[in-house]
């Protein structure tokens, strides 16, 4: 059952901050908690509150007065961080954990976002929460670093790794392609990387009903987590299938040119397979993402009603 599904149940009240208000998460979040019954988001982020520079961490979340954390914030720029290492680990690895330390001395549970891109991508399976981490880009080495820091500062953790995030909301892969498909005939999409194209509104879910259990006393089960939508597939599978569903709408489309990696020289290298295995998730929060499709569909159908 989706998060959402709570509002149907009868739930405490419960309030949450969020760092990185402007991003896909925090704004997903927002719509999603909009339905549910018992529970607000604090939204906080730049200009009042820097993971860069986190001096007035302390009193920005102090201010919130809420029950839990979730660090949302986050440098994302994948190929802009190897040349820019410092910013990457400043927000992802020292402001993480600024975050962290700062809940725990507020007696706060924290949720920190975390990534795919923390492992190598040589596994023939998807990966589990235990299995062994090596990122291979900066971005992926300074999510891992923030992971850690999140762990050493608050016991009292959730770290969540997700995947190829899309939404309504800023940019991503989905609005991309169908800014591209309106531009071009043809697109040249790799097609030897595989993972789990996540709905952020679907992590949302997944999130918030982490956090109904978190917030309850006695919740003992803190460690890392994986919640991406259900199924694979590569990024020209991913690009088709936004193409089919645009297409069949009236919206743009584009022809694929399916390539290897090798042949898109990007700065930063990305794993070739960064399948998550959210079997855990699952266990111990009784919640699944929905297939990547049926998500990807209703998203790519919302965006041409809005545009």
């Amino acid at each position: 059952m989706p998060a959402h599904g709570l509002a149907k149940t009868r739930v405490e009240l419960m309030r949450i901050a969020v760092t990185g208000k402007h991003g896909q998460l925090a704004q997903s979040l927002q719509e999603r908690v909009a339905t549910i019954a018992g529970i607000s988001l604090v939204c906080i982020g730049r200009p009042e509150l820097d993971l860069a520079r986190p001096a007035g961490l302390m009193q920005a979340l102090a201010g919130c007065n809420a029950d839990l954390v979730i660090n949302a914030a986050a440098y994302t720029e994948v190929d802009k961080a190897e040349s820019d290492a410092d910013a990457a680990f400043a927000v992802n690895a020292a402001g993480a954990g600024a975050v962290a330390h700062a809940a725990a001395d507020l007696g706060l549970p924290v949720i920190q976002l975390s990534t795919d891109y923390v492992f190598d991508g040589e596994a023939s399976l998807p990966y589990t929460e235990t299995a062994k981490t090596n990122p291979v880009s900066v971005y992926g080495a300074s999510k891992l670093a923030g992971e850690a820091a999140v762990i050493a500062a608050n016991p009292q953790h959730l770290v969540i790794r997700t995947a190829w995030v899309y939404s309504p909301f800023g940019k991503n892969f989905v609005k991309t392609m169908l800014r591209l498909a309106g531009e071009r005939e043809t697109l040249r999409i790799i097609d030897d990387q595989t993972g789990n194209p996540t709905s952020a509104l679907d992590l949302a879910d997944g999130i918030l009903r982490a956090a109904h259990a978190v917030v309850h006393p006695g919740f003992k089960d803190w460690g890392v987590y994986n919640i991406a939508g259900s199924g694979s597939t590569s990024w020209a599978g991913f690009a088709a299938h936004i193409f089919d569903k645009s297409g069949r709408a009236g919206g743009a489309s584009a022809k694929i040119d399916p390539i290897a990696a090798a042949e898109f020289v990007t700065a930063a290298k990305r794993p070739s397979n960064s399948q998550l295995d959210c079997t855990k998730t699952e266990t111990i929060f009784g919640y699944r993402a929905p297939d990547w499709r049926k998500s990807c569909s209703i998203i790519v159908k919302r965006l041409l009603a809005e545009s």
